[in-house]
């Protein structure tokens, strides 16, 4: 992953300028938010991005696999491959928790990480990076879903101490 952050900086951190500009101008006299943390997802996104898409040969098979755990428990490279997304995306659940606060509930977290992960498969076919397999859009959801939990238990409010 360290080999993708230079671009990752210099994708992540204009788009995320771009947002906090907006978030200035949209949001006046609520609370502010972290400037860090929104950079942060920005350089996160970016760097998925480039792992996803960037890392791998153009003109690869348009193969669409949408049988469920079709790649789970086959053999340790498929299941490193399961892993790998869980992975790639628990920083991007946390991150963007930290960063968004309607991202703060499990299942909008989720539900974004699969978004962003669709989103992700798309481009993919289309370019032919990769294959769209919908086992990666349950295990990005998931690594989504650890990401905002994990958050929710760092950062969670102390009631009644």
């Amino acid at each position: 992953m360290v080999r993708f952050l230079p671009g990752a900086l210099l994708i992540g951190l204009p788009v995320s300028a771009a947002v906090l500009w907006v978030k200035r101008k949209v949001v006046r006299g609520g609370k502010k938010v972290l400037d860090i943390s929104v950079s942060a997802f920005c350089v996160y996104f970016a760097v998925i991005i480039l792992i996803t898409l960037l890392s791998r040969e153009s003109g690869g098979s348009k193969v669409v696999d949408l049988q469920l755990f079709s790649t789970w428990g086959i053999n340790r490279r498929n299941n490193a491959l399961v892993a790998e997304n869980v992975l790639l995306f628990i920083p991007y659940g946390f991150l963007s928790s930290a960063a968004f606060r309607g991202m703060r509930n499990i299942l909008s977290c989720t539900a974004f990480g699969a978004a962003t992960s669709v989103g992700v498969e798309c481009l993919q076919l289309v370019t032919g990076r990769g294959f769209f397999q919908l086992d990666d859009i349950l295990t990005n959801a998931m690594g989504a879903m650890l990401g905002c939990m994990a958050y929710l238990l760092l950062f969670r409010k102390k009631t009644g101490d």
